[in-house]
């Protein structure tokens, strides 16, 4: 049997850890022993320990209870804490998530200490460095052993930067092997989409119908740190919903709420705004049934693009790139970084086009996370690298 720690913090983290020992938990059991580390990156109970429940992951073994912080702050707590339990537990392997500051950090402790690196979500860039996300994404790619995109446009970035399409095993960090897997936020959506519609009473506490309304999610910090920023996304949107008589509704993001109530003006005019509903971070549950039901999807998150593509719903992306790019050019999304007039152009774009949208099997056939353990069994190297 391998021992495989997985290090989570955020929560698209907590959605793909759900997948993946789902899978170990079915079919794996007796193969791999699985260590959950949650370095606490998000704290709020809504933000965090909600979807361990919802999303039935087994207890973490580990709570580094880390909190919000700059950049430095956050990455090197998270490090200090994380190379105490590696030591501790000697794993044969680490998985990592995406492109937060828990995935950084984990890609330097377990480098440093030789543990075979296994990222999920590897391969996906927006291809600017001025965003912390891809500077995360390049530095664990760079360290691992097993990458595992989640398309093919993954596997293809990272050939480009180097990678080989034909290097054969052993694998190991100077020899890592490129394995594209489909999206396993794809076989959570389909895993829990009937018992989200089921059990959700969400539509009914915020007032709003099925398709009609529009959902918002606003968390990145290019976003919610640049108050400019801030105040032009929230005008637009106070603005559409107004004119339109549309109903938006707004899970609000700690942070973001924090930085609008610093903006007193703007958020007492939200306030007075029948049709913007601002209701507090939404379980996994709830976001699962929004997103079935809404209209469309404005957000600057890449989890919430991915999901709104899977329930076939058109989305306005409030950033300048997206590592998703199939998202962008099959059309069923577009991206207006924080332009009030790009924002307000894809709105009515997509309110007119919403029909005749045609959203391609680019995300795998839902069984991601199965395939991927089987794989980490085949070519994991026994011991460290």
């Amino acid at each position: 049997m391998i021992k495989i720690i997985t290090v989570i913090g955020a929560r698209p983290q907590f959605i793909k850890a759900a997948a993946i020992s789902r899978a170990i938990r079915t079919s794996y059991a007796d193969k791999v022993k699985e260590v959950i580390v949650h370095t606490g990156q998000h704290y709020d109970r809504d933000m965090s320990q909600v979807f361990f429940e919802q999303l039935e992951i087994p207890r973490e073994d580990y709570n580094l209870g880390i909190g919000s912080g700059s950049h430095g702050v956050q990455t090197a707590g998270i490090i200090v804490a994380l190379e105490e339990v590696m030591l501790k537990e000697n794993p044969n392997g680490v998985i990592l998530y995406g492109d937060t500051n828990s995935t950084l950090a984990g890609a330097v402790v377990a480098s440093k200490l030789r543990v075979p690196i296994i990222h999920i979500e590897a391969g996906m860039r927006s291809f600017t460095k001025e965003v912390p996300e891809e500077i995360n994404r390049i530095m664990c790619d760079h360290v691992s052993t097993l990458l595992f995109t989640p398309t093919q446009t993954g596997a293809e970035n990272l050939y480009a930067e180097g990678f080989k399409r034909d290097n054969v095993a052993p694998y190991h960090v100077d020899n890592p092997k490129v394995i594209p897997c489909g999206d396993i936020m794809y076989d959570n959506s389909l895993y829990f989409k009937d018992v989200a519609l089921a059990k959700s009473e969400i539509l009914d506490k915020v007032g709003v119908q099925k398709d009609a309304f529009v959902l918002v999610t606003i968390h990145r910090n290019n976003n919610t740190d640049n108050t400019d920023r801030l105040k032009d996304i929230f005008e637009t949107l106070d603005r559409l919903s107004d004119v339109n008589k549309t109903p938006f509704v707004i899970p609000l993001h700690p942070r973001t709420r924090k930085m609008l109530g610093s903006m007193a003006d703007l958020e007492s005019r939200i306030s007075a705004n029948k049709h913007m509903h601002i209701i507090p971070p939404a379980s996994y549950l709830d976001m699962i049934c929004l997103e079935a039901n809404a209209e469309m999807v404005i957000t600057d998150s890449g989890g919430v693009q991915k999901e709104a593509y899977y329930f076939e719903k058109p989305c306005v992306i409030l950033q300048g790139e997206t590592p998703w790019v199939e998202l962008v050019s099959n059309g069923c999304a577009e991206l207006v970084d924080a332009d009030p007039t790009r924002i307000e152009a894809a709105f009515y774009y997509f309110r007119k086009n919403k029909n005749s949208m045609h959203y391609a099997p680019v995300f795998g056939d839902g069984k991601a996370a199965e395939f991927t353990i089987g794989k980490i069994l085949e070519f994991l190297p026994v011991g460290k690298a």
